[in-house]
């Protein structure tokens, strides 16, 4: 009987091993056909959130060209390296070269943040089988947070997701040189992640990796501090970070009212939501240390974008929420493999989390199911999303008589279908340096405070001197030339 059931036992572990390998790789490519679905149906329908993707195009579009990341949104000439450090954003310069459209970065951030879902799945399904791994895969790929960054166009945090995934999954089995590499680069995403990869190395003293721990913890303050203190100040045309006033001071509210005094219904809400998606077993495991950096930069904000769940603030929690409830289950089950002596004290907690545990992949699954109602993903089962926005042709018609490569001066509306194809420029930072050959305005969206419907007045009192005249006005889209010297 033994040389029969040995290969057909040998048979089931390795198909096991494959399912294992293969579900989340299928998982990863299903959610990347979804989270590209939900940003090109809404660029498709002109429904612009903000200027980010306008701005990221530019610096990439910099990189691609082997040039500086001048992003001339935020002011003419401005270098993105002296607002934000996201020198890995140069990895997109060689696709931006042969893909050079707006949709390129949306696209990119659905391949790098469904990446991600990868070894989250794995090392759900090695960790609880099947059926619960695919149950928790399936909650991640669904979470709030990753939702939300998607809806928020292209940001330079989608390449923290899978850094922060995979140095996870290496964390869990134990393998942290693996997971110190991982983290490094996420140095080059952007400068507060410096601190999350100092807390990854607490995290790692704490399982006993001290060296490698340490170390990690040391690059990343170092590099925190380098990034804000240095790098980005001598980049920055003020020689400062310019977001410090974001965290008391410079004649605001101070970082104690800001953090301890200002919109805690959002930020219990916040708090509830990152870990309530895990049914907030996540708070069982030292990887739950990881989101205090981001938490603690957003509570002490004074922008209430940064206190919600709205925008891309939460994705880069996701991953490591996920990856601590996927180490709180494992170690509330050898707690109860251990034992307990007494249904007494933190014991009873336990037999109670022992009983609960098998049944929580399962509701954190249900949880982010009944979240789409409100989620963007619900979008693509809505008619309206397929159907062309009625002021979508209007809009084309006005770019369509701008040549290719002039400059021109815009507002959000139609920002990120022009950074392509022109020299775009922002309404409130362009300032008088720049003389650009276009204003175009939707009135349908945010407009400059001193814009009361005549653009012509407002282009030139912008821009003493020049002759505008207006060429397009209909359905709330303006367009001005201005008229050769």
């Amino acid at each position: 009987m033994s040389a029969v059931a040995t290969p057909v036992s040998s048979a089931r572990v390795s198909r096991g091993r494959l399912w294992e390998q293969a579900a989340p790789a299928l998982a990863a490519g299903l959610f990347a056909a979804v989270y590209s679905a939900i940003s090109l149906t809404r660029f498709a329908r002109w429904e612009t959130p903000s200027w980010d993707n306008a701005i990221f195009e530019q610096a990439v579009a910099g990189y691609a060209h082997l040039r500086a990341p001048i992003v001339d949104i935020k002011a003419p000439g401005f270098n993105q390296l002296g607002d934000h450090f996201s020198p890995i954003l140069a990895l997109l310069g060689p696709v931006y070269r042969v893909f050079p459209h707006a949709q390129t970065l949306l696209v990119a951030q659905a391949v790098l943040v469904a990446l991600s879902v990868l070894p989250i799945g794995r090392a759900a399904l090695r960790m609880l089988g099947t059926g619960r791994g695919l149950a928790v895969t399936g909650a991640y790929g669904l979470s709030f947070g990753v939702q939300a960054a998607i809806s928020a166009d292209f940001h330079e945090v989608a390449f923290a997701a899978p850094l922060l995934a995979f140095a996870g999954e290496a964390g869990l089995r134990g393998r942290w040189r693996a997971a110190a590499c991982w983290c490094l680069p996420l140095l080059l995403v952007k400068e507060d992640l410096g601190l999350t990869v100092a807390a990854i190395g607490v995290v790692a003293v704490l399982a006993g990796a001290r060296r490698i721990g340490w170390l990690l913890t040391a690059a990343g303050v170092i590099g925190a501090a380098m990034t804000v203190f240095v790098i980005i100040p001598a980049f920055n045309r003020s020689g400062a970070f310019d977001y410090w006033s974001l965290v008391g001071g410079a004649g605001g509210p101070s970082l104690w009212h800001n953090f301890f005094a200002s919109g805690w219904q959002f930020k219990t809400g916040a708090l509830a939501a990152t870990f309530g998606i895990t049914g907030f077993v996540a708070l069982r495991s030292p990887w739950a240390l990881a989101t205090i950096p981001t938490l603690a930069w957003r509570f002490a904000g004074d922008r209430a974008t940064f206190w919600g769940v709205e925008w891309q603030y939460s994705l880069v929690l996701m991953p490591i929420v996920f990856i601590a409830a996927l180490d709180g289950l494992a170690r509330i089950r050898a707690r109860e493999s251990a034992g307990a002596d007494t249904d007494a004290g933190p014991n009873r907690w336990y037999r109670f989390a022992a009983r609960a545990a098998p049944k929580l992949p399962a509701a954190m699954l249900a949880g982010a199911l009944v979240a789409c109602l409100w989620l963007p993903i619900r979008g693509l089962v809505d008619d309206a999303a397929y159907r062309p926005n009625p002021r979508a042709a209007a809009a084309a018609a006005a770019i369509a008589l701008m040549p290719p490569g002039a400059s021109v001066e815009t507002n959000r509306g139609p920002i990120t279908h022009l950074t392509s194809r022109y020299r775009v420029y922002w309404f409130d930072s362009i300032g008088g340096a720049v003389t650009p050959d276009f204003v175009l305005s939707d009135t349908h969206t945010d407009t400059h405070t001193d814009f009361d419907g005549d653009l012509v007045a407002f282009a030139q009192q912008q821009h003493p001197g020049a002759t505008y005249r207006l060429i397009y006005d209909h359905d709330g889209y303006q367009l001005a030339q201005r008229a050769s010297p």
